[in-house]
């Protein structure tokens, strides 16, 4: 694949300065057209070291206007990045719509660097590769354009560029000695990168492979190659109607075809007060314990908490927080998003929260908002809340890769239940708030959210992060058993962590 790319390609200086008033002219104005267009663009920035890649960027930057663009490099992990899924900081990264991001490596430096260094298998490199295709295929369906770049040059001129940096005291070469380490193994890298890139080369996602021997040649062809994408995106913008996988068949419109598991759940079951108050105690006391060996284990718990309206999750959530120091959750409220996380994935605000390492983040709402309330008021299109069963279990299973404990609640309750609860808070003045017009337009589509509720936590509902459906008629049993399952979760995920 890199053998086209091994001719050296020279552009005159005199060339070089006369093409690059109109290339600056035409980059503004299809950055402005950009801003207007809600498309985010994602450069990713890879290749050959001493390449110039930073010299690139540094160009793209001087001929754009960034206020519209920003710069990542990801070359040391922080603590912060440490303690969390390795996809957190790049989700990070991500520009809101209309405005760029420019990746140094991106997701693909750090299993080439790990493959170079014998710290990752051809195995775990092919499982990383496909990963990366299903990340990249999710924000392409979203509507972000994606241009990745490789730059490539031969042995013979990294080394005379090496030889050349190393005389630089600002070069990065300097600061970083052990990058240039990979020029020892020229061909392996090589050998690696032609795989990598080849794997990767899909048509929503392509790399441009560029020839970087001649630093004039090389800038022209990044600054007309960016130019050339965007203006075709924006001539062809995607509808986003595709989905990745097939959806599920809907149910016959029969009585009986139509029942669903909530249909079969048991709400009529209670638990007497003192065997409330006795129960609670004892959980809440154990949940504050697991909470400090969670800590020190450095094992998360992210704890979801979905349900019918006026289904009880702020009570359980409550008692859940009670137990815990408050040094080691967070409670997150979801809302409709605001006008910042629109301009983003919907996955995007809810990466932001993802806690470090022993730390606990409680979410009450979720992004299963996607598939019940986008789905059911049709704020997402079919093909987008269609996809989103698949990009949803892709989410969670990085979250329990990175020994994230996940467990999701659905807090049930009957519908003559909920008008109950929906009255009292209209007559008891301290739960008013509570009541909204809103929650009244729900009741009217109560057919529509139960078969919308099926079909998550069929499809959602896994091994790594699985549904807790919970009766929630009586709310001391509900609270009872929502205590029970977090505390055993947790407790086997210890329990688990000491046999390894």
């Amino acid at each position: 694949m890199f053998e086209a790319t091994k001719v050296g390609r020279k552009v005159r200086k005199q060339d070089f300065k006369d093409q690059i008033p109109e290339l600056r002219t035409e980059l503004l104005d299809i950055q402005r057209r950009l801003a207007d267009s809600g498309t985010p663009v994602i450069v990713l920035v890879a290749g050959i070291e001493a390449a110039g890649k930073g010299e690139v960027v540094d160009r793209l930057n001087e001929w754009l206007d960034t206020r519209g663009m920003q710069t990542w490099a990801f070359w040391d992990e922080s603590d912060e990045d440490r303690e969390r899924p390795r996809y957190w900081r790049f989700w990070n990264a991500m520009p809101p719509r209309g405005q760029i991001s420019v990746l140094f490596g991106g997701w693909y430096q750090d299993p080439l660097e790990r493959h170079m260094h014998g710290k990752c298998s051809d195995r775990d490199l092919e499982v990383e590769l496909r990963r990366i295709e299903e990340f990249e295929r999710m924000l392409s369906m979203d509507g972000a354009l994606i241009v990745k770049f490789w730059f490539h040059m031969s042995e013979k001129d990294q080394k005379a560029r090496f030889k050349k940096l190393s005389r630089d005291d600002r070069s990065r070469w300097s600061m970083m000695p052990e990058k240039s380490k990979f020029s020892e193994h020229y061909e392996r890298f090589e050998r690696l990168a032609e795989h990598v890139v080849s794997e990767t080369d899909t048509g929503i996602a392509p790399w441009y492979l560029v020839e970087a021997s001649d630093t004039r040649y090389r800038d022209l062809a990044v600054g007309k190659t960016l130019l050339d994408a965007i203006k075709a995106r924006l001539d062809n913008p995607v509808d986003g109607t595709s989905t990745h996988t097939a959806r599920s068949p809907s149910l016959p419109d029969l009585p009986d075809a139509r029942r669903t598991l909530l249909d079969e759940l048991d709400l009529g079951v209670t638990i007497s007060d003192e065997d409330y108050t006795r129960r609670l105690q004892a959980l809440q006391d154990e949940l504050g314990d697991l909470a400090w060996a969670a800590y020190k284990a450095k094992r998360s718990v992210v704890l979801v908490f979905e349900g019918s309206d006026a289904g009880g999750k702020g009570g359980a959530i409550r008692r859940i927080t009670n137990a815990v120091d408050s040094r080691l959750y967070r409670t997150i409220q979801v809302a409709a998003p605001t006008d910042e996380e629109r301009a983003h994935h919907y996955l995007w605000r809810f990466w932001r929260h993802i806690p470090r390492a022993g730390r606990m983040t409680i979410y009450d709402r979720s992004w299963y908002g996607r598939v019940l309330v986008e789905r059911v008021e049709g704020f997402a299109t079919e093909a987008q809340w269609s996809r989103s069963y698949y990009e949803i279990n892709e989410f969670e299973q990085q979250l329990s890769d990175a020994g994230i404990i996940v467990v999701k609640f659905w807090l049930h309750i009957s519908k003559e239940e909920q008008l109950r609860r929906f009255k009292e808070r209209e007559e008891t003045p301290h739960k008013q708030h509570k009541i909204t017009d809103e929650d009244w337009r729900n009741r009217d589509k109560w057919e529509e959210y139960t078969h919308a509720v099926n079909d998550m936590i069929n499809r959602t509902s896994t091994h790594r992060a699985p549904w807790v459906v919970i009766p929630g008629n009586d709310k001391h049993y509900a609270r009872v058993a929502v205590l029970e399952a977090v505390t055993k979760a947790i407790r086997k995920a210890l329990k688990d962590k000491k046999k390894d």
